[in-house]
Order: C-alpha cells, then sequence, then structure tokens
C-alpha cells in the first residue's frame, strides 16, 4: 500500500531524523547586499545565534546544444543561519529562500507554530511577490535495535512497495549489499514527492565519534508545491503537504512497526 488513510500519529520512539520546510521566492537582491539585521531582530528571542556563510552554488553546463558549451560558476550566496539556543532549530535565509528545519520533531503543530513567526516578519520585511515552491521534507531513520526489532527483517516492517528486492522470497536479506526504490510522483495537480527508501549506513557526523556499524533503513520523502503561491496561502500549502506527508508514511509502515515505535495519539 502506498498511501493511507490513517490520522496523522505521533510516536514515543519517532525515527524523523530531520525536518525542513523550505519556501523559494524570486531572488530578493537586498537579502545578501545587506546584514538581515530588522529579520533578526524580530525573531532573536527564539533563534537567538547568529552566523553568516558564504556558499558556491554546483557548477552548470550552459549553452547545451551550441558550438562553444561552457561551464559556469554561478557567484557565491549570503546564507544567514538564526539558531535556537538548544541548537535543535535553524532558520536559513537566503536571496531565493527561507527554510525551517529541526533536529527536534515532535508533532506538526509544533512545527508549524515554530515557522508562523519568522515567515510573517520576512513577509512583512521583504514582501516577496509570491512562492515558486514550498517544500516540506521528513528524514527518517529507522534503527531496529533501537526499537527492540533485532532480527526482525525490513519485510516485516515496511510495506512491499518500499522494499524491492527484500521483499522477494528467495532473497536472504544478509546477501543484499544495496537495495533502494526511488519513486518520484504527483500527489494531485500541484505537490509532488521524491522518495528514497531503503536500508543503508548512516555516518555520525560528531568528530571522533565511532562508526555506526548497525545497517537502519532510511525513508526520506521529498514533497513539494510548484506555481505561484500568494503569501497568504502559503500556510494552507505546508497543510496540503503535510497532510500527503502523513499519508505516505502511514501507508509506508506495518503495525508491527507502528507498535515498535509507541503510538501516542
Amino acid at each position: 500500500m502506498l498511501f493511507s488513510d490513517r490520522e496523522s500519529c505521533r510516536y514515543a520512539r519517532s525515527p524523523l531524523r530531520e525536518v525542513i520546510c523550505q519556501l523559494r521566492f524570486p531572488a530578493i537582491l537586498s537579502i545578501g547586499n545587506v546584514e538581515p539585521a530588522d529579520f533578526q531582530e524580530s525573531i532573536r528571542e527564539d533563534f537567538p545565534l547568529y552566523a553568516a556563510k558564504q556558499e558556491t552554488p554546483a557548477p552548470r553546463v550552459v549553452g547545451v546544444g551550441s558550438p562553444t558549451p561552457k561551464l559556469e560558476t554561478p557567484p557565491t550566496v549570503v546564507n544567514y543561519n538564526f539558531v535556537s539556543a538548544d541548537s535543535l532549530w535553524k532558520i536559513n535565509l537566503t536571496r531565493n529562500f527561507i527554510a525551517l528545519s529541526t533536529l527536534r520533531y515532535t508533532s506538526w503543530r509544533e512545527f508549524a507554530a515554530k515557522l508562523d513567526k519568522p515567515l510573517a516578519e520576512f513577509i512583512r520585511i521583504y514582501r516577496p511577490a509570491f512562492f515558486e515552491r514550498i517544500g516540506l521534507r521528513y528524514v527518517n531513520i529507522v534503527s531496529r535495535s533501537a526499537l527492540g526489532l533485532e532480527g526482525t527483517p525490513w519485510s516485516d516492517l515496511f510495506e512491499r512497495a518500499y522494499l524491492g528486492a527484500l521483499e522477494e522470497p528467495d532473497v536472504a536479506e544478509r546477501m543484499v549489499s544495496k537495495c533502494a526504490v526511488e519513486l518520484e510522483l504527483n500527489l494531485d495537480s500541484s505537490c509532488r514527492a521524491k522518495i528514497h527508501a531503503g536500508p543503508g549506513m548512516v555516518k555520525n557526523s560528531k568528530p571522533g565519534a565511532p562508526e555506526d556499524q548497525e545497517t537502519k533503513f532510511i525513508l526520506d520523502m521529498d514533497l513539494s508545491m510548484g506555481g505561484k503561491v500568494t503569501a497568504n496561502l502559503a500556510a494552507g500549502g505546508m497543510e496540503t503537504l503535510h497532510g500527503h506527508a502523513t499519508r505516505l508514511f502511514e501507508g509506508a509502515v506495518t503495525d508491527t512497526l507502528r507498535q515498535a515505535m509507541g503510538p501516542l495519539d
């Protein structure tokens, strides 16, 4: 099953590693030319830590099909970071997008509330013409050891659409070194989903930390809404994406995994 009609549920042992919401808009050149002091002041109580980073986008080939195609390096972009005191929540602002990310997602209500003020202040100060793309990404990493499921095959925890060859009865999980499902699909007339699912190793980003030897299951769901979304409709667009994400996640996991995660609702 790809979709489920189950309502959104909170889990005591949620596999969510990171949640990101990004809203892209036509370039506003004043962001990057002048430090966003007014914006910082409006959100500094919740995001007191600040840093600005110079980033160089990946080179791209221009003039494809012409006699003289060439590799072009886009100009550097200033990425302004506003981080909560506990370093678990972060606002990113560039001349093309504003984003909220968290390493401690507990509920959609809390996440949306955290974004509400920064987004409102951004709209008030910079007055974007519209949003070209609204994206909502959920990175789930399921650890069998953390859930007390050692020895349980992935085929007992995830639905067949996300298992690929692991779903076949004559394929032993221990013999498979790599197996991933990549899926892109339309969710409705304006929303799309790009999904990566499959087992893999997760690198530990902390300096000096030992390598994690456990194979985990990664379910990375990147949902987006395109078109010209006006500022007053942005919140509704995010709610729509969240609704699609709920149907996809609940359609991906089995009752065995649900019970191990500990449903709270």
